[in-house]
């Protein structure tokens, strides 16, 4: 008989049997209507039983068979402790959940590989960097003429490709009236070829739409974006759409699947590396990403240290350019840096790299939160260990092998941990797409993809029978040293028998205490940084990015200015070179007061228009503003910052400095000094900064600039599209392209403490109700097994007091011991983590509080139904048992 039948036979057994039955039944008839005797007939059978049993054996998979009635066994012994399954059951799928929520999030942002061709073969160009301090650091930043000679270099081993990180952008797809948001991201012409991707609708880029700057204004949509904005509409093909003050015709639609290289964003729109104009030709600027992708069988070693080369014979150029000043503070540094490789085929973005130690942290912790399930389980699993001693000892008395002691142990564990796993995997279902909602910014969502595909089934499958290990191994190994005779009669001291229990029940508590330690540190981290000062209000600030056709005046800005001033619901207007917390910065050296650009790290610059001060709202300390007829770099004003690093923090008003003028020095008067207020950052002391009466570091006239409004309203976004209509009414050259307010690039500042504050939190809870449940699921199950002993003490005049403390003292001894653990390791952790991410030491006292008040807070509500259960207890009712 076939393995597949027997299989089969073990879920039709009625019928097996049946026929069996019958099988034997028609060879006795057979034997008697032979004339033998019904006597001699049954001893040349044998036993009827024993044949019926060697049959089954034959047609049937035992081994199967064995397997389905532990589980139908196990099942009634859930059944039979509700409370404690019920207990163990939440514990198990709220740790299996969050390990595969967890697990979903860490399998979109670094290990899910992009839907292109071989992308193990993808790596990103790094280089070593230095700041004017000296300290190292890794950049992956790149210029376009220094690109074009490493591709040369490697080229027939490797292709090198230049794509910029998503950058949100302003589009209109007829008129500004219909301005809508979107997700750029510049490619080489020749990206979608090397990447193996074909269109969904129209054509890709080619080289030949790389080749000129400003040549070939076309764009394709990403297939996630063409669907959700354009509903697949096939007529989109040839449309045109604006931005960037260029009019861009739509060639094509990228495949489904691929939405960009940046994971954690969606690319909505691609463009040629090409269109970003200036960009490409400024050997000065670096703002994209060098992608490698090397040619079969090539060594990533042999291509690194070809681009080394390249590099350093490039940068030996770039210095020739350069201040001596300059060539003096860093030059050293910068041609001495080593060039890296990374591996890139799950992608490249600043998320990933932003996050990466942050979630291997979290990943610490839930797998801390499903020790803590399991500890839970163990412990329940113990205790009907314990109590079904005398059981396990009468089925090895009557033959039962220690094996299938086991097996039925662990049956009983699987069959509770499949269950926790369906009711996890809902949960991680849910929790991770919730989790990343709640720490995405409105202005700048992450964007991953979390499918439920085999990647996630096979985790949850591999952890659903890994747990069924950890807390089901303890139980079967008691059931494996069973002694049938000591157990019969009554066992060994009952209190050694919850030994076990009492130390799983210290480690949860230790456990739980970490995770709580390290819960705080990222809180309160998180509320220390957002409640940093900025020195400026951002609230009702609005900030429109402004591009002109060409290089205009300053005065023709400040004239829009005006025009701003003058629309109602404006209370205040301004414009400036750059947005604070915007991510750019200008820095220039500076000789004051006898200090050398040798002595210090340069100065930072901001380029603003009068009346910036008052609608930022940072304070005039000394001094004036600047006046309309004022030009640089006759007159600057400075911060505090400025003020304490070159003066001593003397008044600086009226004296006099030097500042880069082209190719020369230039001297300038210091006409106020503001309090300082943030430029760039929330984590790093406030820099000496220096604001120019100017737009640009050319001090000629700028093709971009960002109005500053502040509204009346409190909800500045409702004048936005107010604004973006009469910026080029005042000049028609003027287009907004990008429109946000303050206090979204304020907040973008904490996106990762956000993410961590919350997902530690979310995780902490979990952590907690685990706690809980494991503690009232054991406390109930021992004051089942003692009703007995406890009702008797009752009816001897047991107080309630008594009562309690012999319920609960074991167990709060653990506790107690488990919370002194917790309260090293944990505080151990969280400095060693405050270090590793924030280069500061941890905050002991509030981080020591709360931790232990919250726990033990738990510990007695979870203690409080057992308890009282236990009180409850009718004394006559045990009797009448008796």
């Amino acid at each position: 008989m076939s393995g597949w039948s027997r299989i089969a036979n073990v879920f039709r057994l009625p019928r097996v049997d049946r026929d069996i039955d019958a099988e034997l039944e028609s060879h006795f008839d057979e034997a008697r209507t032979e004339g033998r005797d019904p006597a001699e007939v049954g001893r040349e059978f044998g036993s009827r039983l024993r044949a019926h049993e060697g049959v089954r054996d034959v047609i049937v998979a035992t081994w199967l068979e064995s397997l389905v009635a532990d589980a139908i066994f196990g099942w009634r012994q859930l059944r039979k402790h509700k409370a404690a399954s019920a207990a163990a059951l939440l514990s198990l799928a709220l740790g299996i959940g969050a390990c595969t929520a967890a697990f979903r999030l860490i399998d979109a942002l670094f290990l899910r590989p992009l839907p292109v061709a071989d992308p193990g073969r993808l790596y990103v160009l790094s280089y070593g960097t230095f700041d004017d301090s000296g300290k190292a650091g890794t950049s992956t930043a790149s210029d376009y003429p220094g690109f074009r000679e490493l591709r040369a270099v490697v080229k027939g081993e490797a292709e090198l490709m230049a794509i910029s990180s998503p950058d949100r952008i302003d589009v209109a797809y007829s008129s500004d009236a219909e301005m809508e948001r979107a997700y750029q991201q510049y490619v080489s012409g020749w990206t979608f070829a090397e990447f193996g991707l074909k269109p969904a609708l129209g054509r890709l880029f080619t080289e030949a739409d790389d080749l000129k700057p400003g040549a070939h204004p076309y764009a394709v949509l990403s297939y996630d974006y063409w669907s959700r904005r354009f509903g697949r509409d096939p007529r989109i093909l040839g449309s045109t759409l604006h931005a960037h003050n260029r009019v861009f015709q739509i060639v094509g639609v990228a495949p489904e699947g691929f939405t960009g290289t940046g994971t954690g964003a969606f690319t909505d729109l691609f463009l040629p590396i090409m269109m970003a104009n200036a960009e490409v030709t400024n050997p000065n600027l670096v703002w994209f990403t060098t992608w490698v992708r090397l040619r079969p069988g090539i060594d990533p070693e042999r291509v690194r240290q070809q681009l080394r080369a390249a590099v350093l014979a490039h940068r030996r150029e770039v210095v020739k350019l350069w201040l001596p000043d300059v060539v003096r503070r860093v030059g050293g540094h910068y041609l001495s840096a080593p060039v890296f490789l990374d591996p890139a085929a799950a992608g490249f973005s600043f998320t990933q790299q932003t996050y990466r130690l942050a979630l291997a942290i979290l990943a610490v912790l839930v797998a801390l939160v499903l020790l803590i399930a399991c500890a839970n389980v163990a412990n329940l699993m113990s205790a009907q260990a314990a109590a079904r001693a005398r059981e396990m000892a009468l089925r090895v008395a009557i033959g039962a092998g220690k094996r299938r002691l086991v097996q039925l142990v662990l049956m009983e564990s699987l069959l509770l941990a499949l269950m926790a796993s369906a009711l996890g995997i809902v949960f991680a279902w849910w929790a991770a797409p919730f989790v990343v909602g709640m720490i995405s910014p409105p202005d700048s969502p992450a964007r991953l993809i979390l499918p439920a595909d085999w990647r996630v089934t096979s985790f949850a499958v591999t952890l659903t029978f890994a747990v069924t290990l950890l807390f089901g191994l303890a139980p079967a190994l008691r059931a494996f040293s069973v002694k049938p005779a000591s157990a019969l009669k009554g066992g060994d001291d009952p209190h050694a028998r919850r030994h076990l229990m009492h130390v799983l029940i210290a480690a949860q508590v230790a456990f739980c205490f970490l995770v709580h330690f390290v819960a705080g540190l990222f809180v309160s981290t998180f509320e220390r940084l957002a409640n940093t000062p900025t020195g400026f209000s951002s609230a009702r600030v609005l900030t429109l990015e402004t591009a002109s056709k060409a290089p205009e005046d300053p005065n023709i800005w400040y004239q829009v200015v005006q025009h701003l001033r003058s629309l109602p619901g404006v209370e205040s207007a301004a414009v400036s070179g750059l947005t604070l917390m915007s991510g750019r910065v200008w820095t220039e050296d500076v000789w004051a007061n006898g200090h050398s650009p040798q002595q210090y790290q340069p100065a930072w610059f901001l380029g603003i228009s009068p009346g910036w001060f008052e609608t930022m709202k940072i304070p005039l300390l000394e001094g004036r503003d600047f006046r309309p007829d004022e030009t640089h770099p006759h007159v600057v004003i400075v911060n505090q910052a400025f003020a304490s690093r070159y003066f001593d923090g003397r008044s600086p008003v009226g004296r006099t400095i030097e500042i880069p003028n082209g190719s020369a020095r230039a001297k300038a008067e210091i006409v106020g000094l503001v309090q300082d207020a943030r430029y760039d950052g929330m984590r790093e002391p406030i820099q000496p900064t220096l604001y120019a009466a100017t737009l640009v570091p050319g001090f000629t006239g700028a093709n971009f600039a960002t109005f500053t409004v502040r509204t009346k309203s409190a909800n500045p976004m409702a004048l936005a599209s107010i604004l973006r209509y009469e910026i080029p009414r005042a000049r028609s050259e003027f287009r907004v392209w990008n429109i946000r307010t303050q206090q979204e690039l304020v907040d973008d500042q904490t996106i990762r403490e956000r993410m961590l504050a919350m997902l530690s939190l979310f995780f902490a809870t979990v952590a907690l109700v685990l706690a809980g449940v494991g503690l009232y699921g054991v406390l109930d199950y021992m004051v089942v097994g003692r009703r007995r002993e406890l009702g008797i003490r009752i009816a001897l005049g047991a107080r309630n007091g008594d009562i309690a403390r012999r319920v609960t003292v074991d167990v709060f001894s653990m506790l107690l011991l488990g919370s002194a653990c917790g309260l090293g390791l944990g505080l151990g952790s969280a400095r060693y983590i405050a270090t590793l991410l924030y280069q500061v030491k941890a905050t002991d006292a509030p981080m020591l509080a709360l931790p232990a008040i919250t726990i033990l807070a738990a510990a007695l509500l979870a203690a409080l139904p057992p308890v009282l259960r236990a009180l409850r207890i009718d004394p006559s009712e045990m009797l009448r048992a008796e």
